[in-house]
């Protein structure tokens, strides 16, 4: 365990924002323009994925990634109690079109989702899966993938990155156990932390996002992810987010992309604002 951590970090150290270097367990990185990226959030009940939905606008936004086929999900939450948090606004407002609702209906979901990726799969490039909460919405997917296409091995070509513990505990238990079994499921450390070896982006001390952001479009999109934070935080039984209560930022379920797209060493929210603020 010990000499894997001291590779871990010996990789890590190599890396850089712009290049992706990270290799999974089975040896692959993210290709631009040929891998398919899929963001998916569970908006129940913590309001970070809000606040993670702007910054992952932002980060799109960046020219880098200007030819990374993405695509985002709203409501792929597991078991767990609260309400959920009304993303709808903000996910249209940040994506436009390339976004589905799993909320709203799980199994037209799961199927549309399945059309788009499948396009990728098909001409040999690889699914990517920021869970942003948990795992059910993977699972289901993957099975319908199986499915419709048996020949697609999804244990080396489909690649679902979790960083949360409570994430993995409030995943219905089978469904997470089919994740690991059907996928190269990846764990990374938490993004709530910094200096773990993954970006810590949940800051209560970091207030002044709006000396940041210069690009109109990318201010309302943040200004309406703090909105509807402050107005669900906490509210009606939902989870009261600490960082966020306290007028700062939790985008802490960015650092799977970051890590997905070799960006791993970004330290935490200042130093991702100083990268990818326009």
């Amino acid at each position: 365990m010990i000499l894997k951590r001291l590779f871990f970090f010996a990789v890590m150290s190599l890396s850089t924002c712009c290049t992706a270097v990270k290799m999974d367990s089975t040896g692959k990185t993210f290709r631009k323009g040929k891998d398919f990226l899929l963001v998916q959030f569970d908006c129940k009940t913590d309001v970070d994925d809000l606040q993670t939905v702007a910054a992952l606008a932002t980060l799109i936004s960046d020219s880098h990634y200007s030819s990374i086929n993405y695509h985002a999900v709203a409501g792929t939450y597991g078991m767990q109690e609260g309400l959920y948090v009304p993303p709808n606004d903000l996910f249209q407002l940040a994506f436009g079109d390339n976004w589905t609702d799993a909320h709203k209906n799980r199994n037209a979901a799961v199927e549309k989702v399945k059309s788009l990726v499948i396009k990728t799969l098909e001409q040999d490039g690889d699914l990517w899966i920021a869970d942003a909460g948990q795992s059910d919405f993977s699972a289901e997917l993957v099975l319908a993938i199986q499915k419709d296409f048996p020949e697609i091995e999804t244990s080396k070509r489909v690649h679902v990155v979790q960083h949360a513990e409570w994430n993995e505990e409030v995943t219905t238990p089978e469904k997470l156990d089919f994740v690991k079994r059907n996928t190269d499921y990846i764990k990374i450390p938490d993004g709530n932390a910094v200096g773990n070896g993954t970006p810590g982006f949940r800051t209560p001390e970091f207030t002044n996002w709006d000396d940041k952001i210069t690009n109109p479009e990318l201010k309302e999109i943040w200004q309406l992810a703090i909105d509807l934070s402050n107005k669900f935080n906490g509210q009606d039984g939902r989870y009261n987010n600490e960082a966020i209560a306290a007028g700062g930022l939790d985008f802490s379920d960015l650092s799977e992309v970051c890590w997905i797209l070799g960006n791993a060493n970004i330290k935490d929210t200042e130093h991702f604002f100083s990268l990818y603020a326009q």
